[in-house]
């Protein structure tokens, strides 16, 4: 198996570092501040004025229906991937290679990200259909297919998102459980895989709804244990916290390069925070609006999934990443050495000792395996798009539960850059789709925002928009009596 691994991975690693390359350095690191830009502005900071609408929006969508799962199970499948190694190990990572200001451009990113995330779930929403057994289903290739009427594009992201989400980051994931476990208990590798393999076929064979299920319990409880621990560090350290905040600032700017390892000042740093700050809550990429798609949303407008995704995008990076980052800041570890996790572990002992070390590796298992489940119904929504029957299905399952071996075994440098390039081709498509898309956000925003002024719960009918036509379901979409 390590021969296996090894030839394997010297066959990659050109590719990948030209893919990295070529989209990282010209493309998505500009870009994407770019999209997140323009679509807060066109929107009219919408991230921010319909910020405590969101938190209504999901205190009344706890139910669903017989065709979509609830806006809370919606956002909490998205959270279950969003929430992940990325924000322990990678948020480790950019610090060590960008310095303290990575986690500047990570919030940048999350801000930002915030209106796009709105965007791309709320055109998942519009252009979402029933599949044959009459629920929901729908995401990027399907706004690409029926709004911008480019099917190519749509299989195009469709099989990116199968090669990333049901393969490569599911490897990313179990590295990292992997080292954690091996780090904080002792275990080899051998049996963290076959319990990994075990535990994740009991639930990808059960489907969609059983992961959303799964998700609407472990997810809520791992992020509030996990955030307690971290504000208890921060509430205990409160005289250290302005200096740390102001190295952040620093470093951001390329005026403290000589700290936490920056290795180019600003270059650097905004890269590694824009390259993690995405991976970790996936603000552009095209992934939640698979799963936003399959919503009920409440109220009945695809605006209000829309916000629901963004509010993911906020928990996801401006607490749980910005809460490992700032332990990891005060706890002076940085530049020590050491893998991702092993950092975040390191940071944590500083301040718990060695029941640190254990609650780190236990949260980390348990945001990582919620994220591989919860990448899997992506790639499970892309292969029934592109048409695959049960077959394809249980070979999808078995390369999915294949990869996950695969992650444990390998190099962990590696298979960050596979998840990196793979990212970056899925982000790129979906990027310039919601853009050619934009003008259909801006209505759907301009309709919602005119319901809610007249003190109304928004409905959208899409008998008042002909000029949408056949692209968007009109059934799911008419005028309910």
């Amino acid at each position: 198996m390590p021969q296996l691994l090894e030839w394997i991975e010297w066959l990659l690693s050109p590719v990948v570092g030209l893919i990295n390359r070529v989209l990282w350095d010209y493309v998505l690191t500009y870009g994407l501040l770019a999209v997140g830009l323009y679509f807060t502005v066109r929107l009219r900071l919408l991230q921010v004025r319909r910020f405590p609408h969101m938190l209504t929006i999901i205190r009344r969508g706890t139910g669903g229906d017989e065709a979509g799962i609830s806006p809370f199970q919606a956002l909490c499948t998205s959270l279950a991937a969003r929430v992940g190694t990325g924000n322990l190990a990678g948020v480790a990572i950019a610090l060590s290679v960008g310095g303290s200001g990575a986690l500047f451009w990570m919030w940048c990113t999350a801000v930002l990200g915030m209106a796009t995330a709105y965007a791309e779930s709320s055109l998942a929403q519009l252009y979402k259909v029933r599949d044959a057994n009459g629920q929901y289903r729908g995401g990027p290739s399907y706004y690409m297919t029926r709004g911008l009427k480019r099917r190519w594009m749509g299989v195009a992201f469709a099989l990116c998102l199968l090669l990333t989400y049901g393969l490569i980051f599911s490897s990313v994931h179990s590295n990292a459980i992997a080292q954690s476990l091996h780090e904080a208990f002792g275990i080899s590798p051998a049996p963290i895989a076959i319990g990994l393999v075990l535990l994740t076929a009991a639930i990808i064979f059960g489907g969609l709804r059983k992961v959303a299920r799964f998700a609407e319990w472990v997810v809520p409880f791992m992020s509030l244990a996990y955030l307690a621990l971290a504000a208890w560090v921060v509430l205990t350290h409160l005289p250290q916290l302005p200096g740390v905040i102001a190295l952040v600032l620093r470093s951001a700017f390329g005026l403290d390069a000589a700290a936490g390892g920056v290795l180019g000042g600003i270059a650097v740093a905004m890269l590694q925070g824009v390259k993690r700050g995405l991976y970790s809550n996936e603000a552009g990429m095209g992934s939640a609006p698979n799963v936003a798609a399959a919503a009920t949303p409440v109220p009945h407008h695809p605006a209000s999934q829309g916000l629901v995704q963004s509010l993911g995008v906020f928990i996801d990076t401006l607490l749980i990443c910005s809460a490992t980052g700032i332990v990891i800041l005060l706890s002076g570890v940085l530049g020590q050495g050491g893998d991702g996790v092993q950092i975040t572990q390191r940071a944590m002992m500083v301040f718990f000792g060695q029941w640190g070390v254990w609650f780190t590796a236990i949260a980390l298992f348990f945001f990582a395996f919620t994220t591989i489940v919860g990448n899997y119904s992506y790639a499970e929504n892309n292969l029934l798009y592109l048409g695959g029957g049960k077959r394809m299905l249980f070979a999808l399952r078995v390369a999915a539960l294949g990869v996950v071996v695969w992650g444990v075994y390998s190099k962990v440098a590696l298979v960050w850059e596979a998840a990196d390039a793979a990212m970056a081709l899925m982000a790129s498509i979906n990027l310039v789709a919601i853009v050619m898309l934009s003008g259909v956000v801006i209505k759907l925003t301009r309709d919602y925002d005119r319901q809610l002024s007249e003190g109304k719960s928004p409905t959208f009918h899409i008998a008042e928009y002909p000029e949408l036509g056949d692209g968007v379901d009109h059934e799911i979409w008419k005028e309910r009596t």
